[in-house]
């Protein structure tokens, strides 16, 4: 019997995958449970619908994060900070201060999980920061920070 799983089944396959399975095994334990539905006509339409829908809303933000990083590549963020005379700053540039400044200069909205900053700035200059904005869409920013 052919039956499209609504959850993960260990042994049978992945959510939405469509797989055949022993009539017993359908009917006394899939079904009841609702870990699967029967593959009629109708059930592999909607089936079909939703894995184009899922492929069309994956291009559109592939394409989204592409254009973000073309754009991160013209636009530097600046920021102020306190710091000594040798240059080094009290305290450190947070990847949260760099994604609001980003927000407030340039209207990108991006949570700051997406910045690769694992120590922060601690330096006066600029700095080039690695975004991840999408899977597989690496973008880089450059960040000014000042004496305040």
């Amino acid at each position: 019997m052919q039956v499209i799983l609504k959850q993960d089944v260990k042994g049978q396959g992945k959510k939405g995958q469509m797989v055949n399975v022993s009539d017993g095994y359908a009917r006394n334990y899939l079904l009841p449970r609702g870990l699967a539905e029967i593959a009629s006509k109708a059930n592999i339409n909607a089936l079909k619908g939703k894995q184009e829908s899922l492929e069309y809303r994956m291009k559109k933000e592939l394409e989204e994060a592409n254009a973000i990083a073309e754009k991160m590549k013209e636009i530097k963020v600046t920021l102020k900070a306190k710091a000594g005379d040798n240059g080094k700053l009290f305290g450190s540039v947070t990847s949260k201060d760099v994604s609001e400044a980003l927000t407030n200069q340039h209207h990108i909205k991006l949570d700051k999980k997406k910045f690769v900053m694992p120590d922060g700035i601690k330096t006066l200059g600029t700095t080039t920061v690695d975004v991840k904005i999408y899977t597989g869409v690496t973008g880089k920013l450059e960040v000014v920070v000042e004496q305040a």
